[in-house]
């Protein structure tokens, strides 16, 4: 027993150095570990690439883009190569030999990095990384030094005592890192005057320095270690502030950030992404939307953090749709389309990762206005745009462009399908009860609430187990709140309660054979008392289809009640609640089983012709067919 116990112990220990071994694996580490699996059919120390296709874009591999076959949105062609830290030797499969151990000068050839060899040598720093020491070399790789500006590069090679030896030390430091030192958020000081390198080792796996992405890793020489580079980096001595301030191009930005109170954000210590709007994107905004904008301190102030991103992010660092929480507490998704960075799916950065000492700023020709800046009427035309029309058109423009703390409600595009567009009398009184006197949140509304409308109905809320409602209409989105007010984006044009179920059947003359049938089945009292009814009700087309042998049961009215009892249900229930295989208790009978499907309600199979006649104590839903029980298997 002793032993067995003993055994269990060491099992329980070894699975627990297991776990914690795979727990603390950089995501660098984990992505090259992916990377090797894919690789070992095709033998030892082989890691898959996946090549961006047209460029010379290269990445190990995760789980992700494996399956996908994509990166920034792009297909990629899968490759094999020696992982890092190895070579192939003829007549064997794979990479079996460790490549050699050589000084750091030496590694850079090794590793393909020869312009910086070749600069080395002219800037005299050949003698000093072959010598001792224990140094890290982020190596810019050819392609990095091909796409400096001609102008740079020619000063640089011009003066290659102080300007070229100075750029290639900025590039080293006087100590021995691996990728898994390079921990996320970290600096390091540079052999140039100590000027600071900035690290960030993000979670899918991308480490980058300045913003420069390591694309060959952890290549070991006798006196340090190389990391290959995909661009030439060079010192950050300024703020973002800093940045802003002497950009001629960020002069609105400028004016702005002061005027909301954020320069001493962008001066303090941090580690912030800032997609800084060029004076172009300012001026495409409607002339009267900027002054409001600027005027009032709480929109600016949100418009300006709803800019800036609570982290660092370099653009290398993504290769996929992600949501980004920014200043103003809403999320960007920042992304990219092949060479391009997207925002919210949009193409509209114009310049990359100009680092400063406390972030990192892309500029965008297009202003992000979020919806906390804006007032009702741009919430709606940013999404809605047919009752966005109709509203204006209603003469309720002062309501949607104003300080009122309302709520509207405005339906989908598609709820207008259909539906005469006229503006008529009705629609002008319907369109003015879509505006609740109150701003409301979604989530803080209840089963059985009322709430006042500007043109003083009372309308109901509803809360279903998938939806929540508001008479017949369903909120279909997220509340989109704005500076003073907010909006429900819903499903349906509101038809609210003009009476009893009984007052909705008698004034719709489809329902005349019904309205008779339900008297002389004594069932007006029940379709007029207070309650929450759902009537499938047949119309008069029903009643001229039905067989006449069932039309003369119907003149016995126990029959005539039992048929009528079936058709309602004891709960009230909207169409867009219904979703498959939803069951309701009839006053009669068994369970009615509902469905949905193309926008239709079906009822024991039924079709439902019309949906959602309001009524104060149910609605009703109008049928071509008799309802009749489905028969059991």
């Amino acid at each position: 027993m002793g032993r067995e116990m003993k055994r269990l112990t060491w099992f329980a220990l070894a699975i627990t150095l297991i776990a914690t071994g795979f727990a603390s694996k950089t995501p660098y580490q984990a992505v090259l570990q992916h990377s090797r699996i894919r690789g070992r059919p095709h033998g030892p120390n082989v890691c898959a690439m996946q090549n961006i296709q047209g460029t010379d874009k290269k990445y190990f591999t995760n789980c992700k883009q494996w399956y996908h076959r994509k990166i920034c949105g792009k297909p990629t062609v899968v490759s094999y190569e020696c992982c890092p830290g190895y070579e192939k030797v003829i007549g064997e499969k794979g990479c079996p030999a460790a490549l050699p151990l050589v000084n750091i000068y030496k590694t850079l050839g090794v590793v393909g990095a020869t312009t910086t060899k070749m600069y080395s040598e002219r800037a005299n720093l050949q003698e000093e990384i072959e010598g001792p020491g224990s140094f890290t070399f982020f190596a810019p790789s050819n392609e990095a030094w091909a796409a400096l500006p001609t102008e740079i590069l020619d000063a640089l090679v011009s003066n290659v005592n102080i300007e070229l030896l100075n750029a290639l030390h900025y590039h080293m430091i006087n100590k021995r890192l691996t990728s898994d030192d390079l921990k996320h958020g970290t600096s390091f000081s540079s052999m140039y005057q100590d000027f600071d390198v900035h690290i960030h080792h993000y979670s899918n796996g991308i480490v980058t320095v300045n913003c420069a992405r390591l694309v060959k890793t952890d290549q070991h020489a006798t006196n340090g270690i190389v990391h290959v580079v995909d661009r030439v980096i060079t010192a950050i001595t300024n703020n973002v502030n800093s940045l802003i301030d002497t950009d001629d191009d960020l002069d609105t930005l400028r004016t702005a950030v002061a005027a909301a109170g954020l320069t001493s954000l962008l001066e303090n210590e941090g580690s912030y992404t800032i997609f800084a709007p060029t004076n172009e994107a300012f001026e495409k905004i409607p002339p009267e939307t900027l002054t409001r904008i600027l005027g009032d301190p709480v929109s600016l102030k949100d418009l300006l953090n709803y800019h800036i991103l609570k982290n660092l992010h370099c653009s290398e660092s993504i290769v996929a749709g992600t949501p980004l929480e920014t200043l103003q507490g809403t999320v960007l998704e920042v992304g990219c389309n092949g060479e391009e960075m997207t925002i919210n799916g949009k193409a509209i950065v114009t310049q990359r990762d100009k680092l400063g000492t406390n972030g990192v700023i892309h500029y965008v020709n297009e202003l992000l206005i979020p919806d906390s800046a804006k007032t009702l009427l741009e919430l709606a035309e940013g999404s809605v745009v047919t009752a966005s029309k109709l509203f204006k058109d209603a003469g309720l423009t002062d309501h949607l462009i104003g300080s009122e703390a309302v709520t509207l409600l405005a339906p989908l595009n598609d709820a207008f399908k259909d539906k005469s567009l006229a503006m008529t009398p009705d629609m002008k009184k319907l369109l003015r009860n879509h505006i609740l006197k109150e701003k409301f949140s979604s989530k803080s509304l209840y089963h059985g609430q009322e709430l006042e409308t500007l043109g003083g109905l009372k309308l109901r809320v509803f809360v279903f187990r998938n939806r929540l409602c508001i008479e017949n209409a369903c909120i279909a989105a997220h509340d989109k709140n704005g500076r003073f007010a907010n909006m429900f984006i819903v499903d349906k044009l509101l038809t609210p309660p003009m009476g009893t179920v009984m007052d909705v059947l008698k004034a719709d003359d489809r329902f005349s054979t019904l309205v008779g049938a339900i008297q002389r089945a004594g069932l007006t009292e029940l379709l007029n008392e207070k309650g929450a009814y759902t009537f499938f009700a047949p119309t008069n087309a029903a009643f001229s289809a039905m067989p006449p042998a069932d039309l003369n049961k119907l003149m016995n009215p126990k029959e005539l009640a039992n048929l009528l009892r079936y058709h309602i249900g004891e709960e009230f229930l909207v169409s867009s609640a219904v979703t498959s295989h939803t069951r309701m208790k009839p006053l009669t009978g068994d369970k009615l089983e509902l469905g949905a499907l193309n926008s239709t309600l079906y009822v024991n199979r039924v079709p439902v012709v019309e949906a959602d006649l309001m009524a104060t104590n149910g609605v009703v839903h109008a049928v071509d067919v008799i309802v009749k029980p489905r028969r059991k298997p």
